[in-house]
């Protein structure tokens, strides 16, 4: 890496419209009372933690807090197993509705912190997180993702002001946690190849703060999963750092698009429908594994294509209404759980003939050099397997209770359940979807039904 962790921490905190300090190391939970004596002074704390987080860093804080003589309670959820669901955001919004001199203290992973950074944003103020694990890049990241109504959505909300992430806490967390960020780390490989396909087209253009704060050091951090997997503190903390950047990415960019596209749609459509293996929910990271090295897949297709012989004229004929593509939508997500979500989506994102003849020509003139661009940047299947696997993440569907049927039907919704601009959007266009998904799922394909 050509930059020193300080380095790249003080970047991405100057370019942080949340977040004023970010401090990360072995025994930091130590400096939890200054920090929040520096950013809430006078203030009461209520620290917000889990049957599983408050032993293991939750209890240790709260007794930190009353040494240092600032107030504070405590609420515990006692659930083994809860997702981020609205009726947690109201149960946190409650407690702070009874506390008006409270500022929330998050003691957890990424769901705890997400209710806590919703909530916090409800009554206009920020807060102070200590995350217990290395499973998911959503403690500095703008926006929280709650599932409501059905459907799980992003909702606005900024990040915390402070994080202190203490190092010995964090690799001491179950190894499937950290399996988990590993995945979600690694995510941002194809997701950042979308986000080239997205600028290429035009339609969310690249934040060139957003994406250097992360992608410069991404294969860096990803470059040791046999030392995560083993637990190594130094690997662990090289995990945290890069879903931390990501976060801060997110920040600068206020939205999602530096860290997500398609490879966590999969993980979307799982959590609206409950899907459970083995009786039990699958994480975030977990998901998205399998997403990500769907979408490695895809591209591995992509590449394939000889996109210089696109027969414009004869897509442009061919492309839908926006009329049809919403019956097509509402088709689709008959009987989900959001039956409206590709609807409203594809109403978004939908572009008549004019633009979608502009982006194929485009893509027709610049394919070789393009292609080139993209394939620097998105791993193979092969190599992203190599990688999921050595770190203990899942690395086929039935690891997580997934078919490879189910996962094949999961592609339609996918394509469909977020205004965003993906892979699968150019390949509608430009014709040759079918030639990128189904092969993945043909004799010798990857997913081989």
């Amino acid at each position: 890496m050509s930059k020193t962790r300080e380095e790249r921490i003080s970047f991405a905190l100057s370019i942080s419209t949340d977040t004023k300090e970010f401090i990360m190391g072995r025994g930091a939970s130590e400096k939890a009372p200054e920090v929040f004596l520096k950013y809430f002074p006078g203030r009461e704390a209520l620290i917000m933690a889990d049957v599983h987080t408050w032993p293991a860093l939750g209890s240790r804080v709260f007794g930190l807090f009353e040494s240092a003589g600032i107030p504070v309670l405590k609420h515990i959820i006692m659930e083994e197993e809860f997702h981020a669901e609205w009726k947690y955001v109201e149960l946190v919004d409650g407690l702070l509705d009874a506390n008006p001199e409270a500022v929330l203290v998050s003691v957890g992973s990424g769901v705890i912190n997400d209710l806590c950074k919703l909530s916090s944003h409800h009554h206009s103020q920020s807060y102070l997180t200590l995350p217990t694990a290395c499973s998911v890049d959503g403690y500095s990241s703008f926006g929280a993702s709650i599932t409501y109504q059905g459907a799980k959505q992003t909702f606005s909300c900024p990040a915390p002001v402070a994080i202190v992430a203490d190092i010995d806490v964090i690799a001491a967390a179950p190894a499937e946690m950290t399996a988990a960020g590993y995945a979600d780390l690694a995510a941002k490989v194809p997701a950042g190849a979308e986000w080239m396909i997205s600028d290429f087209v035009g339609t969310e253009p690249i934040h060139p703060d957003a994406w250097h704060v992360l992608q410069d050091y991404l294969d860096d951090f990803l470059a040791n999963p046999e030392a995560v997997a083993a637990g190594d503190p130094d690997a662990i903390a090289d995990v945290f750092e890069g879903l931390t950047l990501s976060g801060f990415a997110m920040q600068a960019a206020r939205s999602s698009r530096p860290a997500s596209c398609c490879d966590h749609l999969f993980s979307h459509i799982l959590d609206m429908t409950e899907h459970r293996y083995k009786g039990k929910l699958q994480s975030h990271g977990f998901q998205v594994a399998i997403g990500t090295l769907t979408m490695c897949a895809v591209f591995d297709e992509l590449f394939k294509q000889d996109l210089t012989a696109i027969d414009v004229d004869a897509c442009v004929a061919a492309w839908p209404s926006l009329e049809a593509e919403q019956q097509r939508a509402l088709k689709i997500f008959e009987g989900f759980p959001a039956p409206r979500l590709g609807y409203d989506e594809i109403t978004k994102k939908w572009q008549d003939k004019a633009e979608v003849r502009r982006q194929l020509e485009k893509l027709k003139e610049e394919w070789p050099s393009f292609k080139k661009k993209l394939q620097g940047q998105v791993y193979s299947y092969k190599k992203m397997r190599d990688l999921l696997k050595a770190s203990g993440a899942p690395y086929e569907p039935e690891q997580i209770g997934l078919s490879k049927q189910q996962l094949h039907d999961m592609f339609q919704k996918v394509q469909l359940m977020r205004y965003r601009y993906n892979v699968l959007d150019l390949a509608k266009r430009g014709g040759f979807y079918d030639a990128i998904v189904e092969p993945l799922f043909a004799p010798g394909g990857p997913f081989e039904r």
